[in-house]
């Protein structure tokens, strides 16, 4: 068995205590629920037990508790009273029950797996603040009947005075007392010496001295005792046939019945996926709850629920907070808190009818700030407008609204920038002229789906007159029918009628675009021999402003599409030194085989070197040739140490003309910082390496002279990845003297 989802009775230390505090929240809301939703009080228990006992045995959630949620209270009153009878609405009950079981069966649970972090974020903090705001009454013990503060017919200033007099008459010394020692042992628990003692979690703790001290107020401080509106109050049951209350069977052929019962179904069964993703979020060990399971075992609750009495039965978030801060490890703690129930509704109704309300207050009042803490509101900050908006809308839309409603709104807005950023992310654009014309590259993301459509043909349509447009579908698995339909509606009408040559690249066969498609209207290869020097030269450095900037566009290809690459010529030969490992494709983001390669030691152009640079731009088509040096040379370093200490190295030719001609010297090399002082020996070599090749080639000094191949020098700052161009060479006067820089 995984080590997450722990044996049921593997944890009894942890699960017994925690299933007792549950138990201890659970009965008031269970009463209070049922109260608001106008049913029995006993209905509430009893789907408190019902939740509990069958929901939690048959549901594979280590941490979930279910029981009657407030997200159905409005449903179960409106349903009453349309039905004309608890026992009609019962029948509806057993329906919703079953429709749930067959929802689970049909493994519909999937829903809860494309609901937004976000969602369920918002979720649990507009829960935690609903707890805060309902418990305050309880935790300071205002009256039931404090509303009644304003009087209209008094000034406004009149009204506040009056308004705070009341408020604070209204106030019960005896609950604030309790509340207020309450929350500073639970507040304080985990940061004491208290965090040792395991016998009995703080919660509970917090309970028992509740009852302790109110006892302990009646005998000595009377004016601080509670009375029974601020305790716990459980009907009592004198023999257990008043337990149970059965459906009316007869009312199965009201069709009224059947949309009461899909109502509840389709509520019930959104609130417990949303309930169970929300407590996998908060479960310390992170378990999966598997979400067809929980219907099938909701709808069996429901189910049974209704035939013998209770309200609907939802997974409660609230519950479920509790049961993990308790410190529950696994079902047992749910299902034992619904067999407290049981023995409370039977034999302990007058001993539970001790507890304050102002205890339990506390417990919710902590548990609901770490629902909504500073803390969870900043992390969703961080994590941008995209995160943070669908977060907030979420979080005040249940506030007021109810929870699905709240759900519903806020995952709307979580649409919205879904949708937005899927605008944005279809594709990647690169905007170039080193073809003829101006170049739009369009690569496709991995899936375009007709989300994207509009995105994709805006752009489309806004390209320049007599441009070349470019769609690079290389690594897109998926594209949607309707995303190529735009491709040929720009083929066969605004690229025609705008003179746009349009190539696609890496387009599968399985995308099945019709017959009359064809696409490529001018080889790829053709557009890049038109290219000029000058339009070489400004694509490189654009490309490492890109690079820079971070605003790379990607070049993956498989195998079939890079020979689709290196068939076309190339763009430059790069002359660099073999220190330089970054790759040059990424440095100044080209394409895939645009860039020659011609390594050598130092910088320093031999004449094999010379030889390659010739077969490159004669035989290979390249336009330009790039002497390229880089920062922190540690060839360099190595040749100026080794001269430092006197060592006959191997490297010293690579510094000795350098020296030679006094660009260094000997005092240079014993005070000056050798890493400096290979940064100019690169720039120095590399002038050299050029005067040597437009000296040397008589080919390539006459195309450099006559600009149909350009030459430029670099220099690659490893510091932040900038490279420094110097002008473009042309071809008067000898390359070393010459003024690029």
């Amino acid at each position: 068995m995984d080590q997450l989802h722990k044996p049921i009775f593997s944890r009894l230390n942890k699960d017994i205590p925690a299933s007792i505090v549950v138990f201890l929240v659970a009965l008031p809301l269970c009463l209070g629920i049922a109260l608001a939703s106008g049913a029995p009080l006993l209905s509430g228990l009893i789907s408190g037990i019902v939740g509990g006992i069958v929901i939690g045995s048959i549901s594979h959630s280590s941490v979930s508790v279910s029981g009657p949620a407030a997200s159905l209270t409005a449903v179960v009153l409106a349903s009453i009273a349309s039905l004309g009878s608890f026992e009609v609405f019962l029948m509806a009950v057993v329906l919703g029950g079953i429709f749930q079981l067959a929802l689970g069966l049909l493994k519909a649970g999937l829903i809860a797996d494309y609901m937004p972090s976000n969602i369920i974020k918002g979720l649990l903090a507009a829960i935690g603040i609903i707890l805060i705001i309902a418990q305050i009454p309880y935790a300071l013990g205002i009256d039931a009947g404090a509303e009644g503060f304003i009087i209209p017919e008094v000034g406004i200033f009149k009204q506040l005075q009056l308004a705070f007099s009341g408020f604070l008459d209204s106030l019960t010394g005896g609950a604030l007392v309790i509340s207020g020692i309450s929350l500073a042992i639970l507040i304080s628990w985990d940061k004491t010496r208290l965090k040792n003692f395991k016998l009995l979690p703080p919660a509970l703790v917090v309970v028992l001295l509740g009852v302790f001290l109110n006892i302990l107020f009646e005998y000595t401080m009377p004016s601080l005792y509670l009375d029974q509106a601020q305790l716990v109050n459980i009907p009592k049951i004198d023999n257990f046939s008043e337990l149970v209350t059965f459906p009316d069977f007869s009312a199965i052929t009201n069709p009224e019945v059947w949309g009461v019962a899909i109502t509840i179904t389709l509520i019930a069964s959104i609130a417990s996926l949303l309930a169970i993703e929300a407590a996998d979020e908060i479960d310390p060990h992170k378990r999966n709850t598997p979400p067809n399971r929980e219907l099938v075992a909701q709808g069996i609750g429901n189910t049974i629920t209704g035939l013998i009495g209770g309200i609907p039965i939802t997974s409660v978030i609230v519950r479920s907070s509790v049961n993990i801060n308790a410190g529950a490890e696994t079902k047992l703690s749910s299902i034992l808190h619904g067999i407290f129930l049981l023995l409370s509704v039977l034999f302990l109704s007058s001993i539970l009818n001790l507890i304050p309300l102002s205890s339990l207050a506390a417990i919710l009042l902590v548990i609901g700030y770490k629902l909504a803490s500073w803390d969870v509101i900043t992390t969703m900050f961080k994590k941008g407008w995209n995160q943070f908006i669908p977060f907030v809308v979420t979080v005040v839309a249940i506030i007021l609204t109810d929870l699905l409603i709240g759900i519903f709104i806020g995952t709307l807005v979580s649409i919205f920038f879904l949708l937005r950023s899927n605008y944005h992310n279809a594709f990647f654009v690169e905007n170039t002229k080193i073809f003829k014309g101006e170049t739009i590259r369009l690569e496709l993301s991995n899936e375009v789906s007709f989300f994207n459509k509009a995105s994709i043909k805006n752009t489309l349509w806004n390209v320049p007159d007599k441009s070349t447009v470019i769609i690079d579908a290389t690594f897109a698995s998926y594209i949607d029918n309707d995303v190529l339909e735009i491709f040929e509606d720009f083929q066969d009408t605004y690229a025609k009628e705008h003179n746009i040559n349009l190539n696609i690249i890496g387009l599968k066969d399985k995308y099945d675009l019709g017959q009359d498609l064809e696409f490529v209207q001018e080889e790829l290869q053709e557009s890049k021999e038109k290219s000029t020097p000058e339009e070489i030269y400004e694509y490189l450095k654009d490309g490492n402003k890109r690079y820079v900037d971070g605003k790379l566009v990607s070049r993956r290809l498989r195998n079939k599409e890079l020979m689709d690459f290196i068939n076309a010529p190339p763009l430059a030969a790069v002359v660099n030194c073999i220190d330089m490992r970054e790759p040059l494709n990424v440095l100044m983001n080209t394409g895939i085989g645009d860039l020659i390669p011609v390594r050598t030691a130092g910088n320093l152009v031999g004449e094999s070197g010379i030889k390659s640079l010739e077969v490159a731009c004669l035989k290979q088509g390249a336009k330009f040739i790039l002497f390229i040096g880089n920062s922190s040379n540690k060839i360099y370093v190595e040749a100026l140490n080794d001269y430092r200490e006197g060592k006959n190295s191997y490297l010293i030719p690579l510094i000795k003309d350098a020296l030679e001609a006094n660009i260094i010297s000997r005092t240079d090399v014993q005070n000056e910082n050798l890493t400096e002082l290979a940064d100019v020996i690169t720039k120095w070599n590399i002038k050299k390496s050029k005067s040597r090749v437009f000296g040397e080639s008589e080919y390539l000094r006459t195309e450099i002279s006559e600009g149909r191949i350009g030459m430029a020098s670099a220099f690659f700052n490893r510091d932040n990845g900038e490279i420094q161009f110097s002008v473009l060479f042309r071809g008067k006067g000898n390359p070393i003297l010459s003024t690029d820089k």
